[in-house]
């Protein structure tokens, strides 16, 4: 008797070690790895972006939020497309460089930089700083984790979920395939309701497919000439989010 309930322990044990992740019983779990997992980052500078956003939304009048890493954080170089394009939208702009998904949900949960503001819409475009650290999967949870969010918070609030930029200047780098793989499990949570998904990458590419310097310089930040196609790409899709 006593070897037949050791064996059933260690079954049950067994068995519980290859439970997805995503199981959902009386208590729903959440993957375990860094890209779900709410983190600070200690850089001065970066707390001090923070607080700004913050101060920011304290002062309210924000209908168009732009949130996510270096890239949505460069159009602080690229002023006259963002004032030309997004300026009459009552835009703000919460983009810090080196952000990873698990950074902007820290961000908007603990960090709070979404109270005061009832925006409208939310652009979001985050993971391309976890393509070193995390398999593509991951790098989905951690934006899923952050759509969630933010419906959660702004539940009237509209999201354009941009898909991962291209970076690397050959489409054969292996990059590629996995900024892919993550947007093709991203582009599922459009849901036409809350959450709109829209991928712009293809037009940053040469007719092969590669980045140029025009471009993307880096083969990773965009030019001024990069902003301008980003901007002409979402706001059609935008002004229809907003109603405008």
């Amino acid at each position: 008797m006593i070897l037949m309930r050791r064996f059933v322990v260690l079954a049950l044990a067994a068995c519980a070690a290859f439970v997805s992740p995503y199981f959902v019983g009386a208590q729903d779990t959440k993957p375990a790895h860094a890209a779900v997992n709410p983190a600070a980052r200690k850089d001065k500078w970066w707390v001090n972006l923070h607080d700004g956003f913050v101060e920011r939304a304290k002062k309210g009048d924000v209908d168009v939020l732009f949130l996510g890493d270096s890239i949505t954080q460069g159009w602080g170089g690229a002023k006259e497309v963002w004032e030309k394009s997004f300026g009459p939208l009552k835009p703000a702009n919460f983009g810090i460089g080196g952000d990873q998904t698990q950074h902007v949900l820290w961000r908007i949960t603990e960090g709070k930089e979404l109270e005061g503001i009832q925006p409208k819409a939310i652009v979001l475009m985050i993971g391309t700083n976890n393509m070193g650290g995390n398999k593509s999967e991951e790098i989905a949870d951690g934006v899923t984790a952050i759509v969630k969010e933010l419906n959660k918070q702004r539940p009237k609030a509209k999201v354009l979920l941009l898909g991962v930029f291209p970076r690397s200047a050959k489409p054969s780098d292996s990059v590629r395939d996995k900024i892919k793989q993550v947007n093709e499990r991203i582009a599922k949570l459009d849901d036409g309701k809350q959450v709109y998904y829209l991928d712009i990458g293809a037009k940053f590419l040469d007719k092969d497919g590669n980045l140029t310097k025009e471009i993307m310089p880096d083969y990773l930040h965009l030019s001024k000439q990069g902003y301008q196609i980003w901007a002409d790409a979402i706001l059609p899709k935008l002004q229809e989010l907003l109603g405008k």
